[in-house]
């Protein structure tokens, strides 16, 4: 069966109406006008930042490592073999008063008595060079504490029995074993010093001034009580040879003597008397010892006579100078390991010159009084900073440390008497004043004290040979 398409169906034509309705308003929406806004502004372009530097990377600090347990063991036996010659003397000069009394002396006597002690530190400190670099520095520091402890029992004795002689050769037995026990204790220290690889002598003469100061603390009470000197002495001698007894196992052998052939040729170099530069290093040494021999010879009687001081003031004013002194020692160390020995040693002398000036110029009792701290402190680091570096400043580090010790010895010995017989005509206030001078050369001389230039080996210039001629 067939399908059949669908019929068309026809659409009506449209028919327009005979009129239009429009509306009064027009509901077709505005066209939205685009509104242009204007650019932004162009930003300038930021400059690239530079590149942060790389820091370096902090180097890792080493451990700290202490030395070898024989070397601390010898560092604390060489700290009672400083303090105990230092508590000796300082015991005998508390009581000297009382010697003169009983030996019934007069000032020129008494002066012979002691002329004593000069003459055994002369002796101790020719000999102690040379009995070090053939024995070793150990039986010269026990030889030199066995004298230190024979000289407060021969005092004792001496004054026991009203015997100048005796006393006067007491004196000498301590100073001859201050000579020998201090040169070969310097040579010891320096040792320690290299093993623990910063500064150690001025702790060690900081034990010096410390037994100093207990050795005048425990005389003037001896003093006060009216203790009588033969067991004043006594006492201090059963002391003494305990607290030696302690450090004796600690002093190492070997130390200081000459390993050089007598028959092999001498080593290349100047001898210490004709180093210059250890020669002013010898010039700072004479110029801060004699500082420090004329506070303790003339401070008191300074502050007594010329600034119209009490007795017991001025000996007051001499316990601040060893205190300051002591102070200056044992917190010198780290300094020195911060800021060198040239700076120092410098600034010391600046600061001993300083306190010397106001000791001798200022009219004011009080500042006179504070001055004497600045002298101390100054004064304080002078003699063990110069040692240490007279043993760095060439091979033979015992013959260095001798000469020097020796240039030392002689301003403390000698300087003294002729700063009393300047201030015998002149006053005291007006002797000081070599002493202010030299303390400022001494700071003029502090770079000579640096550590040793080592010598930068010069390149040989390699010469061309000259090219050969052609040949015909």
């Amino acid at each position: 069966m067939e399908s059949r398409p669908a019929p068309r169906v026809r659409q009506q034509p449209r028919v327009r109406p005979a009129f239009s309705v429009r509306p009064a308003f027009s509901i077709r929406p505005k066209a939205r006008v685009r509104r242009e806004h204007p650019e932004p502004p162009v930003r300038p372009e930021r400059p690239e930042r530079p590149e942060r530097p790389v820091r370096p990377e902090r180097p890792v600090r080493p451990e700290r490592r202490l030395p070898d347990p024989a070397v601390r063991r010898h560092r604390r036996a060489l700290q009672l073999c400083f303090g105990i010659p230092g508590f000796a003397l300082a015991t005998w000069v508390t009581r000297t008063p009382d010697v003169r009394d009983r030996l019934d002396a007069s000032t020129a006597e008494m002066g012979l008595v002691l002329f004593g002690m000069s003459i055994g530190s002369m002796l101790g400190i020719l000999v102690a060079g040379a009995l070090v670099a053939r024995f070793s520095t150990r039986p010269v520091v026990i030889t030199g504490m066995a004298l230190v402890l024979a000289s407060s029992g021969t005092t004792a004795l001496g004054a026991a029995r009203s015997s100048a002689p005796l006393v006067a050769f007491g004196l000498l037995l301590i100073g001859a074993g201050m000579g020998l026990s201090e040169v070969a204790s310097n040579v010891d220290g320096a040792d320690v010093e290299r093993a623990y690889g910063r500064p150690v002598l001025p702790a060690l003469h900081g034990c010096y001034s410390l037994g100093t100061l207990l050795g005048a603390a425990l005389g003037a009470g001896g003093a006060a009580i009216g203790l009588p000197v033969p067991w004043h002495l006594a006492a201090v001698l059963l002391l003494t040879s305990a607290l030696f007894v302690l450090a004796l196992p600690g002093l190492r052998p070997g130390l200081g003597r000459a390993t050089v052939d007598p028959a092999a040729p001498a080593p290349a170099g100047r001898r210490p008397a004709l180093d210059p530069r250890l020669l002013m290093i010898g010039g700072v040494v004479f110029a801060m010892t004699l500082a420090e021999g004329a506070a303790t010879d003339w401070l008191p009687l300074l502050m007594v006579d010329g600034h119209d001081m009490p007795a017991s003031l001025g000996s007051l004013v001499y316990a601040g100078f060893a205190a300051a002194m002591a102070a200056g020692r044992f917190a010198g160390g780290p300094a020195v390991a911060r800021f060198g020995r040239p700076v120092m040693l410098g600034s010391g002398a600046l600061l001993t010159a300083i306190g010397i000036a106001l000791v001798s110029f200022a009219d004011s009792p009080t500042a006179a009084g504070c001055a004497v701290l600045l002298w101390g402190l100054g004064t304080s680091l002078g003699f063990p900073l110069a040692l240490s570096a007279a043993g760095e400043s060439g091979p033979d580090t015992t013959a260095r440390i001798t000469f020097t010790s020796r240039i030392g010895y002689v301003a403390l010995l000698a300087g003294p008497p002729s700063l009393g017989f300047l201030g015998d005509h002149r006053g005291l206030r007006t002797a000081m004043l070599p002493v202010l001078l030299l303390t400022l050369a001494a700071a003029t001389l502090s770079p000579a004290t640096g550590p040793r230039p080592t010598p930068t080996p010069t390149p040989t210039p390699t010469r061309t040979p000259a090219p050969a001629p052609d040949e015909a």
